[in-house]
């Protein structure tokens, strides 16, 4: 599991959206983008179907999820 504490275009309020994390500033849950991802969806479409969704908040995601499959050197 990811730990999106560290996330800064994330946020989670446990009243809003089930305590979902969402894209901050929006009702988007972050896990909405992995779905249309694995969905066969782009970026770019994803971003006109979640206007609220800026595309440094995408980026900021995906390079949060990335650096987190990163290993550390033993």
């Amino acid at each position: 599991m990811l730990d999106w504490t560290t996330c800064g275009v994330v946020e989670r309020e446990p009243g809003r959206v089930s305590g979902a994390w969402v894209f901050r500033g929006t009702r988007v849950p972050v896990s909405a983008l992995f779905a249309n991802l694995e969905g066969g969806a782009t970026v770019e479409e994803f971003l006109e179907w979640f206007p609220g969704v800026s595309p440094e908040q995408v980026n900021g995601v995906l390079e949060h999820a990335s650096r987190s499959l990163v290993s550390p050197e033993p």
